[in-house]
């Protein structure tokens, strides 16, 4: 019998790569994959695992129609970071054209609306935007299912590296106070959103949280002391101080966490779904032992710029 086909947006990036990656090595649904430019390293790679490449751009509707024809499901993401605002347009093509192409089963990325959440005090618009996305595809009646990924791990590798303080301590500081944060390894969204497809009898029309961890902030500069030897603190940042600093994305990120700390107090429930779906998901203490030797490096570099 011929697989069913699933195209999977965004699969050059993280999550959407886990996404394909897990879908071909369950092997249980034909893998195609949208990219812009079917030449990169990254899209090759895919292809050499079994998936179909086709070209297309989310700003160009009948290109995603084109691709998604005889598919029977589509894993969409769509990235704030790299399109800001124009990133509602672009998701927007995306259902629109789910539900021109008749697609059977749609898992959708998307987060909760934190201005909603505020009552308009701390709008984040790359939160609010897949908010505002996730609505409309209701709204257009679309079988779908709303995976809402927590805070990465891998933020500690890149947006939120540990820096040294002047009494050779180490930290990592941001408005999330003692409330807990929400995380996960986004090579583990892959095998949370094949069971989706899965089983999509219990997982269409919901809204699902892909979360690996939730504890605070203070408890895991614990494990990192542990894991990586070295004495780590968790520095609370005040929302207005945060959102002074010298940065473009400074107050938008400012809001994302002061809406957490006060309106998000945990999402045990979620952790608890997201281990059921994926029962390889990481805690924040195996991803850290798995990446160890990658914020050794970071660390060597940190102390041998402040000697």
């Amino acid at each position: 019998m011929q697989q069913k086909i699933i195209l999977v947006t965004g699969a050059t990036g993280a999550q959407g790569g886990s996404v394909a990656r897990t879908l071909l090595a369950q092997n249980k649904f034909a893998v195609r994959i949208l990219t812009r430019n079917a030449n990169t390293e990254k899209a090759k790679a895919l292809k050499e695992l079994g998936a179909e490449v086709v070209t297309g751009d989310m700003n160009d509707i009948e290109s995603l129609k084109a691709a998604m024809q005889d598919c029977y499901g589509v894993y969409g993401v769509t990235n704030f970071w790299e399109h800001f605002e124009s990133e509602y347009q672009q998701g927007k093509n995306l259902v629109d054209a789910v539900k021109a192409t008749g697609i059977s089963h749609f898992v959708f990325h998307t987060l909760p609306d934190y201005n909603k959440l505020s009552s308009g005090k701390f709008p984040t618009p790359h939160c609010d935007i897949k908010a505002a996305l996730q609505e409309y595809t209701k709204l257009l009646g679309i079988p779908a299912t709303f995976l809402q990924v927590a805070f990465y791990y891998e933020n500690f590798l890149n947006f939120f590296p540990l820096q040294k303080a002047a009494d050779e301590t180490y930290y990592f500081g941001f408005p999330q106070g003692n409330t807990r944060l929400a995380m996960v390894s986004v090579e583990d969204i892959g095998g949370m959103a094949t069971t989706i497809f899965d089983h999509p009898e219990a997982y269409i029309d919901r809204t699902v949280g892909a979360v690996g961890a939730d504890d605070t902030c203070e408890k895991y500069a614990a494990v990192m002391s542990k894991v990586l030897g070295k004495k780590i603190k968790y520095n609370y940042i005040p929302h207005d101080v945060y959102a002074a600093f010298d940065f473009p994305a400074a107050g938008e990120i400012a809001n994302m966490f002061e809406v957490q700390r006060l309106y998000i107090p945990n999402r045990q429930i979620d952790m608890i779904e997201s281990y059921g779906l994926n029962p390889d998901t990481l805690t924040f203490e195996s991803w850290l032992r798995e990446n160890k030797n990658k914020f050794e490096k970071h660390l060597t570099i940190e102390e041998a710029t402040t000697v």
